[in-house]
């Protein structure tokens, strides 16, 4: 049985989630939240599209398989590692570079926000697998 409350509510959190899961991605590596934190959000948006339209609606919606996601997120997470070594630091040394943006604004980005953002990919990735095989049974 289909709710048209659920249906709606879903059709406005969905969106409002992922950007929420991007918000704390981004703000992780110097605040609370990061790639963890930010993966359940975005899960939880996916969760709640299953829950309104079914398993098959939300796989569709994911658009990647989430053993995709899983792999994706695994190599991102070992590539932040590996790219220390390569400069001669040990692994998982966070590396940094500025970059300047147009408007004269600079922006500091490192091998964490890599990490991060691999954790994001596997925790969507598994809990999805999850509660898409639940679903799906």
């Amino acid at each position: 049985m289909k709710s048209t409350i659920l249906i709606t509510a879903s059709r406005i959190l969905h969106p409002l989630l992922l950007m929420f899961a991007v918000f704390l991605l981004l703000r992780g590596h110097n605040e609370p939240g990061g790639g963890f934190a930010g993966g359940l959000v975005a899960a939880s948006a996916y969760v709640l599209h299953a829950m309104a339209n079914g398993a098959a609606s939300a796989r569709r919606a994911l658009r990647v398989s989430p053993h995709v996601l899983v792999g994706a997120g695994l190599l991102a997470a070992l590539a932040a590692g590996l790219f220390s070594l390569f400069v001669g630091e040990p692994f998982l040394t966070g590396a940094w570079a500025n970059l300047r943006m147009p408007g004269s604004t600079e922006w500091s980005v490192g091998t964490p926000l890599l990490f991060d953002a691999g954790v994001f990919l596997v925790v969507v990735g598994i809990t999805m697998l999850i509660i898409l095989s639940m679903a799906e049974n």
